[in-house]
């Protein structure tokens, strides 16, 4: 029996979690009409389910999200909230039909059953499994009926590293998202990409916008204008990584190390040879921790989750954290110590870039 899915602790006020899901087989199913109804779904469900995608990409065979998950209520609302907030998701009619549903329960005496309806819909909000196990499932029936097909369309359970909320994780793991079509070869600039948080947020999505904010106002200590979010973050997709850059200087610190950029012509251009990527350069590889290591961020972070699920980990192992190797990580963690590939060129993706 599989293990379940690593998780923050419940006392923790808000988790981040790096999602990827794939089509079976890899095939490239997701052309502009499949990828716009994606991003409806995601939006109607993030707001449903109480959760931010802080940014996302939705290339032709898989999708990344990057999520902001508060902690769920000690207490919950109230059953005039749920209605209420019934009503803004899925409408009148829904929440009617609910409401009255409770009301009738109540009627004849069975208060537990009316507590399962409300509980039921609150199962359903502040928490990533419940998140992508709807938006899959209702991706998969419109997929379905459009497409005149019956079947799974997804490649197994998604895939979900948690990711340390300071700037250093975070704002890597974003701007890795981000220039996922870079690494495809679809587009020079991200910006061109509009099935992503930073493409959708220059062009004027405002949602997309408040998402990269999350990043930028951390790097920042502020909260940021609209435009000198997407400022900020454009260094953070083209320039962290350079010697002497002001946002590289400003993330090592965060990363608790001090160590100076790599000048571009200093840097060994063959990885395979031993060379170490900088910063810039690895975001435009193939990075498996960032989807296969279970945790990334300060080895306090990674550590921190570590000891949270001590029994999923064997009695002799003492410590979470494991050095992220093969780049500038600049200081980084990961709970998974990762020992072939863990960069590689997007032509080896086997079938879609990560």
């Amino acid at each position: 029996m599989r293990q379940s899915r690593l998780k923050a602790p419940k006392e923790w006020p808000v988790a981040y979690y790096h999602c990827v899901s794939r089509v079976v087989d890899r095939r490239f199913v997701f052309e502009k009409e499949e990828k716009r109804r994606f991003v409806e779904l995601m939006r109607f469900y993030e707001r449903f389910c109480q959760v931010q995608v802080v940014t996302f990409c939705v290339m032709s065979n898989h999708f990344h999200l990057l999520l902001e998950v508060p902690q769920r209520p000690q207490v919950m609302p109230s059953e005039e909230w749920l209605i209420g907030h019934i009503k803004g998701c899925f409408g009148e009619a829904m929440a009617g039909v609910v409401a009255e549903q409770i009301r009738q329960f109540r009627q004849v005496g069975a208060d537990g059953a009316a507590a399962e309806v409300i509980q039921g819909w609150f199962s359903r909000m502040w928490d990533v499994s419940q998140f992508m196990k709807t938006l899959k499932q209702r991706f998969t029936q419109w997929f379905n009926k459009h497409h005149e097909r019956r079947g799974t369309l997804w490649e197994d359970r998604y895939k979900s590293t948690m990711v340390e909320g300071g700037p250093a994780a975070l704002g890597i793991m974003a701007a890795y998202i981000d220039l996922n079509p870079v690494r495809a070869g679809l587009v020079k600039d991200p910006k061109d990409y509009p099935w992503s948080g930073y493409g959708a947020a220059v062009a004027g999505a405002s949602r997309a916008g408040r998402g990269l904010a999350i990043v930028a106002n951390c790097l920042a200590q502020r909260e940021l204008r609209p435009a000198e979010v997407l400022a900020l973050y454009r260094q953070m997709l083209y320039v962290a990584g350079n010697a002497g850059d002001d946002l590289s200087i400003q993330l090592r610190r965060e990363a608790g190390t001090q160590k100076a950029g790599l000048h571009n012509d200093e840097v060994t251009k063959v990885h395979a040879q031993g060379g170490k990527l900088t910063l810039q350069e690895m975001l435009r590889c193939r990075v498996r921790y960032f989807t296969a290591g279970a945790a990334v961020g300060s080895r306090e972070f990674v550590n921190a989750v570590f000891d949270s699920a001590r029994g999923r980990f064997g009695a002799t192992r003492i410590e979470g954290a494991r050095p992220m190797r093969g780049a500038d990580f600049m200081g980084l963690c990961s709970l998974r110590d990762l020992q072939k590939r863990v960069i590689t060129h997007p032509s080896d993706a086997g079938g879609g870039v990560n």
